[in-house]
């Protein structure tokens, strides 16, 4: 879900070749869960490969992922969820229960023949099972492709290494790396510069957004503390929202009364019992210290082996990964030899 802040955050929109040279450290499983949704034939049903395993997310990691590298030599560092914190199981059985309903819609539209609702049903079905998250892993380490597994939260990890320098921004769509401390956030890094909205059925053109985190707290008026308490009363993903309050309304009381604990019994009645708990984990969750960033080698043959044995990848389309995946590393290596000579 996310916390609501988009009309809140200070955002830049920008080109994507503005983003040339960056480095990412990208919520993995936050841009696995888009493609599952939208990488998809007509009717929803995901790609998959002749043993009738899910495919989708790694059509998507494998060839948005080269493409960023090699047209716009933006680093990746792919950074994967870890066990979810116990703060976090209401929400998980939520979206469980919501893909479980969607499934029967989809299901209920293609027996009536009606694709277009079909495929709007079916992009919110998708689920992330441990196999598929192993083979995105073995993706990228045949591509050469850093990853890290983060002890918890992929956006508290990200964030951690945006804060300390080892990369440029975090990346995800949702909101949540500003309260773990991002100091900065690009969202929508995308190749087709376009978003499908499956509510409408309709496509919206897009372009990369980044978020200063110091400039939005200043545009507030808030502290980081502030803010991760103005996301706990419009709702995050360890707790719902309070009832009748929007984004303007929350800054306004947070203005006000400084705190969660100063806010007047009529509101503070309402918030979750553990609302002390939830702002801690925002401001210290569990993190690794130690990672490495640095890109590892190409496996070529293993590569092939995987995409077009295993997974059913057209040869053609294979070979383009890996004429693009070489290109980048030549380009590296070219630049380090230049900065040393």
């Amino acid at each position: 879900m996310g916390v609501k802040l988009a009309s809140l955050v200070v955002k830049k929109v920008v080109e994507l070749e503005k983003l040339r040279g960056r480095s990412l450290a990208v919520d993995a499983n936050n841009v696995l869960h888009q493609f599952l949704a939208l990488v998809r034939k007509p009717d929803g049903t995901p790609l998959t490969d002749p043993s009738g395993k899910v495919t989708s997310h790694l059509v998507g990691l494998a060839f948005r992922s080269t493409r960023l590298l090699y047209d716009y030599d933006i680093g990746l560092v792919f950074v994967f969820d870890g066990e979810p914190p116990r703060l976090k199981m209401d929400e998980v059985a939520k979206r469980r229960e919501a893909k479980e309903k969607a499934e029967k819609e989809w299901l209920e539209a293609l027996r009536r023949g009606d694709y277009a609702a079909a495929f709007s049903k079916a992009v919110v079905t998708g689920r992330l099972t441990r196999e598929m998250l192993e083979d995105a892993k073995k993706l990228l380490k045949l591509l050469g492709i850093p990853y890290v597994e983060a002890p918890s939260e992929a956006e508290a990890q990200a964030a951690f290494m945006a804060a300390r320098g080892d990369v440029w921004a975090s990346n995800s769509r949702d909101y949540d790396s500003l309260l773990f401390g991002s100091p900065r956030l690009v969202r929508y890094v995308t190749i087709s510069g376009t978003d499908f909205l499956p509510s409408k059925g309709v496509v919206k053109p897009l372009k990369p957004e980044i978020i200063e985190l110091k400039a939005t707290l200043d545009h507030l008026g808030l502290s980081r503390e502030q803010l991760i308490d103005l996301a706990i009363l419009l709702g995050t993903d360890f707790n719902e929202g309070v009832k009748g309050i929007g984004p303007v309304k929350a800054l306004r009381l947070i203005k006000a009364y400084g705190k969660l604990e100063a806010l007047p019994p009529t509101v503070k009645s309402k918030l979750p019992s553990n609302y002390e708990e939830i702002r801690d984990f925002f401001l210290n969750p569990p993190v690794l210290d130690r990672y490495t960033l640095n890109y590892g080698v190409l496996d070529e043959e293993g590569l092939k082996r995987f995409l077009c044995d295993d997974k059913g990848f057209s040869e053609e389309r294979v070979e383009k990964l890996v004429e693009r995946i070489k290109a980048f590393y030549s380009r590296r290596l070219q630049t380090r030899l230049e900065e040393w000579a």
